[in-house]
């Protein structure tokens, strides 16, 4: 999934179904589906028109199963791809795919029916999957001596207590502030971490093969500054939302990242949608930093940066790593089809409507629908479009 690594060994004995090959197909399918339906559920339980079973808040499980059940998936299908990329040992086939599959779909029936099973029931399924996920992530990468990417797994990690605090707060508290500000956190990290590597590692190959001239900057101390600089903002922003000290933080957090965007010459792969999407996912990552800063001097709410992380930087981000990614390790040709180019206009435009739903209450109505049917339409989209390859053998070159 990264331009640089071993050659990924290959199980030639393995006769299993298909998807069950390599962790992003049956992953990366599986959380499309469920990202898509999950939106539709929610929209008419925010509507009050839907009730759930589930021991959550309705926004506590809508939030939830964004951050906790859909983000996990996709990350699961990345790193069992990349993995074996890292590190050069075998890929997580068969039955022990299958296992974590089964888990994670247990643990989206456990929280939506956690009034009827009990909350500490739910939770244990729940958190067993990513307690698996990092156990299994970690014993790879020790295993193959790839020290470097321990920081990826440790906020995996993370993920797995923020979704134990989740649950315990929900129950004791009634909702889950901290567990959600935690998890947005993480992932907004990852996105910082593994962002920087892959999308100025992608733009360079595809610049110099298919357009040269300018390229990105390589990896330096001021890609450092920005991920420490991020990492102190949102550490402080689980605890304190507001004040300007939180607001002169993220200002300059999200500052930092518009120069780091700028850096990496994404104003040149307008001709390659797959290349330029990676681009556009992590200009939310700004955007978000920036709306918070203005939500901590009560300027807009502050949902507005939360939904710019979320539904923008993670929602185009996955989309664009899991067309990328989908295409690349089915042996199909690396470009954005008319259709896949649809996913990304589709998951944009409901990431746009969802922060202006949040920032102009007289459009919320509005904005909410075109929100929801956009990214149901993306992501149902990409289930249908890769879902044959995911399912299938690769084409042979």
């Amino acid at each position: 999934m990264t331009t640089q690594h071993t050659p990924v060994p290959r199980l030639r004995s393995y006769q299993g179904p298909a998807v069950l090959s390599c962790g992003f197909r049956p992953f990366f399918l599986l959380g499309a589906v469920y990202a898509g339906l999950a939106i539709l559920v929610w929209l008419p339980v925010f509507l009050g028109e839907l009730m759930l079973t589930t021991a959550f808040a309705p926004r506590d499980w809508h939030i939830h199963e964004m951050l906790y059940g859909y983000l996990p998936a996709v990350i699961t299908g990345f790193l069992f791809t990349a993995i074996p990329n890292w590190t050069g040992r075998l890929p997580l086939q068969g039955t022990p795919l299958l296992v974590l599959v089964i888990i994670w779909i247990l643990g989206r029936f456990a929280v939506t029916c956690s009034a009827q099973i009990g909350w500490l029931a739910a939770m244990a399924i729940d958190v067993a999957f990513l307690a698996l996920i990092t156990a299994a992530a970690a014993r790879e990468i020790l295993a193959g001596s790839n020290w470097r990417n321990l920081k990826v797994v440790a906020l995996v990690a993370f993920l797995l207590v923020g979704n134990i605090a989740f649950h315990l707060e929900a129950h004791f508290k009634g909702t889950a502030d901290y567990g959600i500000r935690a998890g947005i956190a993480i992932v907004v990290m990852l996105i910082v971490l593994i962002g920087g590597r892959i999308i100025p590692s992608f733009t360079r190959n595809w610049l110099a093969r298919e357009k040269p001239g300018r390229l990105p900057s390589p990896f330096a101390g001021f890609d450092v500054a920005v991920v420490a600089a991020s990492a102190v903002a949102l550490l402080a922003w689980i605890f304190w939302q507001d004040g300007p000290v939180i607001g002169f933080v993220f200002a300059l957090a999200g500052m930092l990242h518009i120069i780091r965007l700028g850096r990496w010459a994404g104003d040149r792969t307008f001709d390659e949608r797959l290349v330029l999407i990676l681009h556009v996912g992590y200009a939310f990552v700004p955007l978000g930093f920036l709306l918070v800063a203005a939500s901590a001097f009560n300027l807009v709410p502050a949902s507005a940066g939360l939904h710019a992380w979320m539904a923008g930087a993670a929602g185009v981000r996955t989309l664009a790593v899991m067309t990328r990614a989908s295409l690349g390790h089915t042996n199909r040709p690396l470009t954005a089809s008319l259709s896949t180019q649809g996913i990304y206009v589709a998951v944009v435009v409901a990431a746009l409507a969802r922060i202006c739903a949040v920032i102009s209450p007289d459009w919320s109505g509005q904005l909410l629908h075109v929100a929801s049917f956009a990214w149901a339409l993306a992501f149902l989209g990409f289930a249908a479009c890769f879902g044959p390859a995911l399912l299938t053998e690769a084409k042979r070159r």
